[in-house]
């Protein structure tokens, strides 16, 4: 068990990397979250902190969050996981690396790390 909880932490941060490997795109999501726009939730996806942020913004998370469940999805079904279990570890390790200052959603509230 704890092999393949090794090897799925490594699919998992792989999946990550491989998701925000453009610089550009890299670089919007980054900025969105200096900017207090957008942080990291438990659930292993993205979402606004500023519910006024704009399309761009919206666009952007939801991009990102469509990416992150399909990369769930495919990790879950190669290791006999419940995509549910995916999301919570993938949340746990994305609230992890989230920078100081960020915001990260925990207990139903928006918190500064």
């Amino acid at each position: 068990m704890v092999e393949k909880s090794r090897e799925l932490l490594k699919s998992l941060f792989l999946s990550v990397l491989l998701m925000v490997s453009s610089a550009a795109f890299a670089a919007d999501l980054d900025q969105a979250k200096r900017d207090g726009l957008v942080g990291e939730r438990a659930d292993g996806y993205l979402g606004l902190v500023d519910t006024s942020a704009s399309p761009d913004v919206r666009a952007l998370v939801a991009d990102v969050n469509e990416k992150r469940e399909a990369e769930y999805q495919r990790i879950a079904a190669a290791n006999n996981l419940e995509i549910t279990q995916v999301e919570a570890l993938a949340g746990k390790k994305a609230i992890e690396r989230t920078q100081p200052g960020g915001w990260i959603l925990l207990n139903g509230g928006w918190q500064k790390k």
